[in-house]
């Protein structure tokens, strides 16, 4: 269970900590380190703000508002009527994460606006400047209709983007100058060669998505929400996020922040959520599930996964999530699933079950518990429909009610996290990742480590033994350090692959990969956690290369990946305890090796003062293990 092991809140004197001017136009919020400055300035009844970072301007002059669907700007005839602020340290447990706790520390300013002209309004609005980056929001006590949200990023000059269309699409590169079309949350941009700011939202929980989009005449970042928003009573915006770093592998190690800002665990027990490695169960048969049983068994994975078809077809509104009743264009069967689920639970392996939108909307009240009747461990949500505040409501309701039954989720498709985890654990992970479903070489998993990533848990469907892994994707040593860069609490290893003893015809993808066979690097995926005890982001650059510490007790796993170009991999081992001495397993990609993976395992004694140092073809990658000496 999530809980705050230390907390200290400070409710201060209004102004106490912020400048002001004479009237009152001027609100500053500075974080506890003193890195981050933001500042809200009223000029002529307009409100707007800027953000620094080490001194530096990060967002330059930017607007702030919402726009009523009868076209009232709440942006006009501003005065800044109170202030009320505050401080707040504590640290918190999570059920799990990147890191065994979390530092929460920063200042904040509730600032209450009054709205002039023929119909008076009050519109609050909330500050806070964390050490990881600043957040703010809008907040009403009373219900509105949102048209509109006026909310601007103005970056300096015309940075370097990197951004994508939608969840799963491409990330490219790009200048702000050169942005056409609405994109992606998070997004980062590079001022400097040692200056990158990343631009985010958390807790959208019953509001609209926001992307962002340029607004021409200005080169202006704004906000752009997937829908109207409308609300009967009190309600208040998700967070705008900024951060920076004097790298991008910084912002990642800071991503903690959207945790942050939302609401602390609300499951009392959380003894049923459990994260694991998954093995997907590809033939829809009962010959299939027992052969992944037996392999999950072997190999110290905690899941397996019937995904679309075992009740149907996915796209038929027909289709009955109740039964089990297996879609014939995908296998000819026979699957009990009770058969399965009973001998799973006979060796502690876990079953999960996808289930397709259409279903899921007709049938939630019904499908949840029964599924959780059938001992079943979580489901994957399929095709979920979103960023309107009709779906997004939805949605986390969907999630709530699953954590009502003690099941757990993974959200397949476009859904991108923003911190709900928090609040409701059993949100395991999410797709919302250009994933091994869509081939992608290492140069764009690197573009999705440095912006994706930056949101939380990504499920990226990873497989090991598919064809595409030699033909389009890089290298096997690459899909061993994935697994380590690319952190999801419900981590997929064998996502196209088949153990010894599942059936070879059985219709669907069961016809078209190959199977698993023994090879000694497995090892690897045999001993790797899916959640940490502390992240260290080494080094790295979108694209290019990336290299990723992370410990589980006193064991530490790195995950190195290049991009495109050739490159001599150094890696400092100053996490390790200088006072004591290590052995290192590495893998690393040698065609030389007789196996059908090509991967060659060194064993090494090193120690805290030791530099690994690799060089890494293009689209290569390394992994390993560091333990203590015996």
């Amino acid at each position: 269970m999530s809980r705050s092991k230390f907390s200290l809140l400070y409710f201060l004197p209004l102004l106490l900590g912020f400048a002001a001017c004479s009237p009152l136009d001027r609100v500053v919020v500075e974080s506890p380190d003193g890195r981050y400055q933001f500042v809200l300035k009223i000029e002529e009844g307009v409100p707007f703000y800027t953000v620094e970072f080490d001194e530096q301007v990060i967002i330059e002059r930017s607007a702030l508002g919402l726009q009523t669907s009868d076209g009232k700007l709440l942006s006009e005839n501003v005065s800044i009527a109170s202030v009320d602020s505050r401080e707040h340290d504590s640290r918190w447990e999570p059920v799990y994460g990147e890191r065994a706790e979390y530092s929460e520390q920063y200042e904040e300013a509730i600032v209450e606006l009054e709205i002039g002209g023929s119909a008076p309004d009050v519109l609050h609005f909330t500050i806070r400047s964390y050490n990881e980056g600043v957040a703010f929001r809008y907040e009403s006590e009373r219900g509105r209709a949102i048209s509109r949200e006026v909310t601007e990023f103005s970056l300096p000059e015309d940075p370097t983007l990197w951004v994508s269309q939608r969840a799963q699409s491409p990330i490219y590169e790009t200048r702000l100058s050169a942005l056409q079309d609405t994109v992606d949350r998070p997004l980062l941009a590079q001022l400097s060669d040692s200056l990158f700011v990343a631009l985010g939202e958390a807790a959208l929980v019953d509001f609209a998505r926001g992307k962002l989009g340029r607004r021409p005449e200005a080169g202006i970042l704004e906000i752009v929400l997937s829908s109207e928003v409308v609300y009967e009573d009190a309600f208040v915006s998700p967070w705008r996020t900024v951060m920076a770093g004097r790298t991008a592998g910084e912002i990642l190690e800071n991503n903690y922040l959207l945790l942050n800002l939302n609401e602390p665990n609300r499951i009392e027990n959380t003894e049923w959520i459990q994260p694991g490695k998954v093995i997907r169960e590809v033939t829809l048969t009962t010959q299939g599930g027992m052969a992944c049983v037996d392999f999950a068994a072997k190999h110290r994975l905690q899941y397996i996964e019937f995904d679309a078809g075992w009740y149907g077809s996915e796209y038929d509104d027909a289709s009955d999530a109740t039964t089990v009743t297996v879609d014939p264009n995908r296998s000819k069967g026979p699957l009990d699933l009770p058969a399965v689920i009973e001998y799973a639970k006979s060796k502690d392996i876990g079953v999960l079950l996808y289930v397709n939108r259409r279903a899921l909307e007709k049938q939630l009240d019904e499908v949840l518990p029964l599924l959780r009747s059938w001992g079943v461990k979580g489901v994957k949500y399929g095709f979920v429909q979103v960023g309107s505040q009709q779906w997004t409501d939805w949605l986390h309701q969907a999630v709530r009610q699953a954590a009502e039954n003690e099941l757990m989720i993974d959200i397949h498709d476009e859904y991108r996290p923003t911190g709900y985890s928090r609040t409701y654990p059993n949100l395991m992970t999410q797709e919302g990742i250009r994933g091994d479903e869509e081939s992608p070489p290492n140069s764009m998993v690197l573009n999705t480590l440095f912006t994706r990533m930056m949101a939380g848990a990504g499920d990226h469907t990873n497989c090991y033994f598919a064809a595409r892994v030699d033909e389009k994707m890089g290298s096997h040593a690459s899909q061993l350090a994935k697994a380590v860069c690319i952190y999801s609490p419900w981590q997929f290893l064998y996502w196209y692959d088949r153990p010894e003893g599942s059936p070879t015809k059985a219709g669907g993808a069961g016809n078209s990969e190959r199977h698993i066979q023994e090879v000694p690097e497995l090892t690897f995926f045999d001993r790797l956690p899916t959640v940490w005890d502390d992240t260290r982001v080494l080094d790295g650059y979108p694209g290019s290369h990336a290299v990723i510490a992370r410990r589980s007790g006193n064991t530490w796993y790195i995950g190195a990946l290049n991009g495109e170009t050739e490159r001599e991999f150094v890696i400092p081992l100053e996490f390790l305890d200088p006072q004591k001495n290590y052995q290192a397993t590495i893998f690393l990609d040698d065609e030389s090796v007789d196996t059908r993976t090509n991967v060659r395992m060194e064993h090494v004694s090193v120690n805290a003062r030791e530099l690994i140092r690799e060089k890494l073809g293009a689209q290569r990658g390394l992994a390993m293990i560091i333990r203590l000496e015996e």
